[in-house]
């Protein structure tokens, strides 16, 4: 059986919506929304746009959890953090001092109504080393990267550029696969 590589299964960034990073926090969901529309998609299902530059270069992705990620207030994913119990701090210490804030009880439509006009270069960051594969590394790399970063996808290089998106749903697909033939 040939050693699949990346590029065997990345989906290239033309398949891919694309926004800009001077594009506003709203003008990024509908575009997620109509992604799903326009392809017949359930819009539950989890895609990326990617983020352009100024250059019309790939800087980044964003999901719809990172839409979320957005409106939640910085201390709830600092208390749940599996980092932070890295340093000895538990959640059950951080979460008096958390509630007391009380930086959770803005109502849903407030929290849109204040980040809705963000701009999407304020929601990214830039990619980390975690989060590019080479298009030519094995998909065992890949695996190990998903599985040990959390990633629901990965931005595939060839050399410094952009040229693909590896979705963790494909992956997973290609390990279904070979489970089968392994005869399990």
């Amino acid at each position: 059986m040939k050693t699949k590589t990346v590029k065997d299964v990345m989906r290239s960034i033309s398949e891919y919506e694309t926004i800009s990073a001077e594009a506003n926090l709203y003008e990024a969901a509908i575009a997620l929304f109509d992604v799903h529309r326009r392809r017949g998609i359930d819009p539950r299902q989890h895609s990326v746009l990617l983020i352009t530059d100024e250059n019309g270069e790939i800087v980044g992705k964003l999901s719809q959890l990172d839409i979320l990620r957005f409106l939640e207030p910085k201390g709830k994913p600092i208390a749940r953090s599996r980092l932070i119990s890295r340093f000895g701090v538990s959640e059950q210490y951080l979460n008096p001092m958390l509630d007391q804030c009380k930086v959770w009880e803005k109502p849903l439509f407030d929290l849109c109504r204040d980040a809705g006009r963000l701009k999407v270069k304020r929601l990214i960051h830039e990619p980390m080393e975690g989060e590019f594969v080479e298009e030519d590394a094995s998909l065992t790399e890949a695996v190990h990267q998903i599985a040990l970063e959390h990633h629901q996808s990965l931005l595939v290089t060839r050399g410094k550029k952009i040229v693909g998106v590896l979705r963790q749903k494909d992956v997973f697909e290609v390990v279904y696969e070979t489970l089968g033939v392994c005869g399990l």
